[in-house]
């Protein structure tokens, strides 16, 4: 899906009901700041069929958080997690340090839990 025009216009709708009509650079805001969730519902302000933010590839991720989660856990000491959020030197990194003797390894594996770590892009994760 290609990036709409930064003049086009949103509704939110879910739990916060009608907020009025919100740019795209004020919701990409309210993603990162993590008032809306992947599950809000938004389409756009001209009306249409109400989505789920997750469904719009320019407002979260591909990647998904959990397998991020499991990933970190599970292999960060060879630097998978960090591939996987599309980080290839940082893998590297991890992998040749063997995820700093462990330390590195489990700090981002603190970080990607708590959703600190965005993917590559920028993006939050799903």
């Amino acid at each position: 899906m290609a990036t709409p025009r930064a003049d086009r216009r949103f509704v939110l709708g879910g739990a916060r009901e009608y907020l009025g009509a919100i740019t795209l650079e004020e919701l990409r805001a309210l993603v990162a700041a993590r008032q809306i969730t992947p599950t809000t519902r938004i389409r756009g302000a001209a009306g249409g069929q109400w989505f789920e933010a997750r469904e719009v590839p320019w407002l979260y991720s591909d990647r998904q958080w959990a397998v991020a989660v499991l990933l970190s856990v599970f292999l960060g000491v060879f630097g998978i997690d960090r591939f996987y959020l599309g980080y290839t030197w940082i893998g590297v990194a991890k992998l040749v340090t063997v995820g700093g003797l462990g330390i590195w390894a489990l700090i981002d594996c603190v970080l990607i839990a708590v959703r600190v770590v965005p993917d590559a892009e920028g993006l939050p994760l799903r």
